[in-house]
């Protein structure tokens, strides 16, 4: 059984759907010890991230998702909940993430080294650039997935990098280390590609399998 954390910001009904359509049985709950039951879990998120973690850290749920985390239990980031995994960032003013993946969330600057300027935020399909074999792409080719975002992760460690993107600049698009893993975009929202990469992660967490 897979646990989706429900804290109040998330797009937990299409999260939800999307594992239904794939045949796992989920759970959405803010209590920890059902989700304490759970194989493994899922930290969606839409908004700011501040916001979020003052949320996280006044219901307690920053520390039961690190400590989940450092278990061994298989987690994944969706959107703003991948940008929750980071050590930090500047939205709002700059606040501190649950640092379970080391980098830093800053806005699009919205103009480019030339000086033009684009979109912000970052939305619609874009193609993903896969860097590395990871069991989260397993089986899949690089593709269009859904985007919906303003501020995007920044990181020197590159083997966290699974896959990006590029707005202007590389954006991490797929994350990963050992049992914890995160998209930028939304998966149940990217058709066949987001989907089987949601199946990959029902595998790994069925396996209890992870990237090393």
């Amino acid at each position: 059984m897979i646990g989706i954390i429900d804290y109040g910001m998330g797009n937990l009904y299409s999260v939800s759907k999307a594992l239904e359509r794939l045949g796992v049985e989920c759970i959405l709950s803010s209590d920890e010890h059902e989700l304490s039951q759970t194989d493994g879990l899922i930290l969606p998120g839409v908004g700011s991230f501040k916001d979020a973690m003052e949320i996280l850290n006044k219901t307690g749920l920053s520390e039961f998702v690190k400590q989940q985390a450092a278990s061994g239990k298989p987690l994944l980031g969706i959107c703003l909940g991948m940008q929750l995994l980071f050590e930090e960032s500047t939205e709002n003013g700059r606040s501190s993430g649950l640092g379970l993946l080391s980098g830093s969330v800053t806005r699009f600057p919205g103009v480019d080294s030339e000086g033009n300027s684009y979109k912000v935020p970052h939305m619609g399909w874009n193609r993903l650039a896969f860097h590395q074999s990871n069991p989260l792409l397993e089986g899949l080719e690089e593709g269009y997935v859904y985007f919906v975002h303003s501020y995007h992760v920044d990181t020197d460690v590159e083997e966290v990098i699974l896959a990006s993107t590029s707005y202007d600049v590389q954006v991490p698009a797929v994350v990963g280390k050992n049992n914890v893993f995160g998209t930028q975009f939304h998966p149940e929202k990217s058709s066949e590609l987001g989907m089987a990469m949601l199946k990959n992660f029902v595998t790994i967490v069925e396996k209890g399998e992870d990237i090393g």
